[in-house]
């Protein structure tokens, strides 16, 4: 496959994800080739939204299509394995949503699938992509702002305490660690020299026994620290500050942030970085996508996906919080 070349994307799932999807394709000119969903119905309905001529009868039916080359899983976490064993089995690269499995052992299952069929595997995660990490990244490289000390992650979102509402569902692998907790901990990951390899925590769960509000502290083998705050029932800024120890860099909204704030120790100067925009997040994702399914450059990150997820298992292991999946 060489640079230039037009690839079918076929979207899994319906849903808001999906939505941005195809918005994000046709912001590049293009648009989805199929459609594949759960209900039909549902496919059909936004197929005819975004003028997409195909959608399966049966959702098994994308997986067998010979015109699909890239797969992109929008559906609930605990659906993820079962499709992307099918997909990865049939060829066919994908780019799943976060997280995207449940645990290390259904991950290292996709992986080695990936690799038996000599597809790319990535993970939908936005801030592996958008611009301003890699911006921040050449900052750090520098050595200007000195040693790594502590990063300080917040992430609330406030949900209403609905236990049959997705987020709080056991059945559909709620919690705030796979839903928020996986941003927070790949920033982590993104600017750590290495996984941590100490941690702990303390978890609050909701009725329904899925993890409804935590706190991590987590130290590397270089020393490096984060703490982590989490909630799924109290808003928080999405912020994330990275103290090194001749500066510290903060950063809103950091899911899909494009403006950071440096301070200077000594004096106390402040520095601007912008880069990227929001508003084109998941064009981002596609355009690396498409980049790794080329050979040209292979920038999905799926060992730091690896890592995020040694540490959500970890984490989930210690509290004793497992999915029907799982027992």
């Amino acid at each position: 496959m060489t640079e230039g070349k037009q690839y079918n994307w076929a979207t899994l799932g319906t849903g808001v994800i999906a939505n941005e999807l195809a918005q994000a394709l046709e912001s590049q000119g293009k648009k989805l080739y199929s459609v594949a969903n759960r209900t039909y119905d549902k496919g059909v309905a936004f197929a005819q939204k975004y003028g997409i001529e195909k959608v399966y009868q049966n959702i098994d039916e994308v997986f067998e299509d010979p015109e699909v080359d890239i797969i992109y899983i929008s559906t609930p976490h605990n659906t993820h394995i079962n499709f992307l064993r099918k997909a990865l089995a049939k060829g066919k690269h994908v780019l799943c949503e976060k997280s995207i499995t449940l645990n290390s052992e259904e991950l290292a299952e996709a992986i080695a699938l990936a690799e038996e069929n000599h597809v790319v595997l990535a993970e939908a995660m936005t801030i592996f992509h958008m611009p301003i990490y890699r911006k921040l990244t050449e900052v750090v490289a520098s050595g200007k702002l000195g040693e790594l000390k502590l990063i300080q992650m917040n992430f609330g979102s406030y949900k209403d305490y609905d236990m049959t509402n997705r987020f709080f569902s056991r059945e559909l692998a709620g919690g705030a660690l796979l839903d928020i907790g996986v941003y927070a901990l790949s920033f982590v990951r993104w600017f750590m020299s290495s996984i941590p390899n100490q941690m702990a925590s303390q978890v609050k769960l909701a009725p329904t026994g899925v993890d409804e509000q935590v706190g991590i502290l987590l130290t590397n083998a270089e020393g490096e620290m984060a703490t982590i705050a989490l909630s799924l029932h109290a808003k928080q800024p999405k912020r994330g500050t990275i103290a090194y120890d001749k500066g510290y860099i903060e950063l809103y909204e950091y899911p899909r942030g494009q403006k950071a704030v440096i301070t200077y120790t000594e004096d106390g100067h402040q520095e601007v970085i912008e880069a990227g925009d929001t508003a084109q997040a998941l064009s981002y994702e596609l355009a690396d996508m498409e980049k790794a399914v080329a050979g040209i450059e292979n920038r999905m990150y799926l060992d730091y996906t690896r890592d995020v997820m040694a540490m959500m298992t970890r984490l989930r292991r210690e509290w004793g919080m497992t999915y029907p999946e799982e027992e």
